[in-house]
């Protein structure tokens, strides 16, 4: 099983209009998401036809109608209620302009007594997973030991762990020695407080996180060139160039791309492949992390991956 903790979710507030005006519009098609990375992440799972189980904080009326558009869904869950209501985001879509448009609640904290009932039970989870994917923003102070926990509780039993970060408590996480990293290159060099606008800048960053024991990293930065390290072997990657009309989501598609590899044994360079398709493919449909699987294969082969540096040497253990 694969487990997805968003510790900061949030019911998403949709409106769909197929042109908007100024001042105003109106008529607009309500609907309700149920936002989050690990949420994303869930989603884009159960399109390339994965199984998986996130586990996050609700609370409140908001909370419970995050939860209603997750059983929809079908995707399965876990929670622990929060005595706070549950952020909301307000999404307007404009099927005309191609454009969608975010505006995000301030966070909703968590108390250290929800904390302390969160970790109890992810201990739990974690025994019986095969991999945890933690993803997204901290929501409060109390709330930025729990990915660094997780991770120090993979390592304990033994299970691959995938971080997709930032904020303040980045660091610790770290520190803490996740087996896989994503992020976009801006959320590092605002959370650490460091420039990563060089390529040397770039590579030297993956050359540190590999010395803390991070086996593989993947920084991207929208549609610009990317940059992976598997160990210490580094790689440039050009990802296609496509018109993007809602790019929400991609990194967590990006992610579930990792896991997907990972799960299926892939070598480094088809995970990456297949992890930059998704992320892409996501930028240019509205719907969040719902790229069908054989889109994937259509844009693999635009993908251009360089290896930097030295060259990892690859042996043939086919049957002679």
């Amino acid at each position: 099983m694969i487990l997805t903790v968003t510790i900061n979710p949030l019911l998403e507030v949709c409106l769909h209009y197929s042109h908007t005006t100024a001042p105003e519009s109106r008529n607009g098609k309500l609907t309700y998401g149920a936002g989050g990375k690990g949420i994303n992440v869930s989603r884009q799972l159960k399109h390339l036809g994965m199984k998986s189980f996130g586990f996050t904080f609700s609370g409140g009326a908001n909370g419970k109608m995050f939860r209603s558009v997750l059983e929809k869904e079908e995707l399965q869950y876990s929670f622990v209620r929060t005595e706070s209501e549950m952020r909301l985001a307000s999404v307007i879509h404009d099927e005309a302009r191609q454009k969608t448009e975010s505006y995000f609640q301030e966070n909703n904290p968590v108390t250290g007594k929800e904390v302390d009932e969160f970790l109890s039970k992810l201990d739990k989870m974690i025994q019986n997973c095969e991999m945890v994917i933690l993803s997204g923003s901290s929501p409060s102070q109390a709330a930025d030991q729990i990915f660094p926990k997780a991770i120090e509780l993979a390592h304990t039993y033994d299970k691959i762990s995938i971080l997709d970060t930032y904020g303040t408590h980045l660091q610790a996480c770290l520190d803490a020695s996740p087996t896989i990293i994503h992020n976009n290159i801006s959320e590092i060099e605002n959370s650490l407080k460091l420039s990563l606008s060089t390529e040397k800048e770039k590579f030297f960053f993956l050359d540190e996180v590999y010395q803390k024991g991070i086996k593989q990293a993947f920084l991207t930065d929208g549609e610009k060139p990317t940059y992976f390290a598997n160990f210490d072997f580094h790689y440039k990657v050009i990802p296609p160039q496509v018109k993007s009309v809602h790019p929400t989501g991609s990194g967590d598609a990006f992610v579930a791309g990792i896991a997907y590899g990972w799960h299926h044994d892939f070598v480094f360079e088809e995970t990456c492949k297949t992890a930059t398709a998704l992320g892409v493919l996501n930028a240019t449909r509205f719907d969040v992390c719902a790229v069908p699987p054989n889109d994937i294969t259509r844009l693999k082969n635009k993908i251009e991956i360089i290896p930097v540096g030295k060259k990892m040497k690859l042996l043939d253990d086919s049957p002679q």
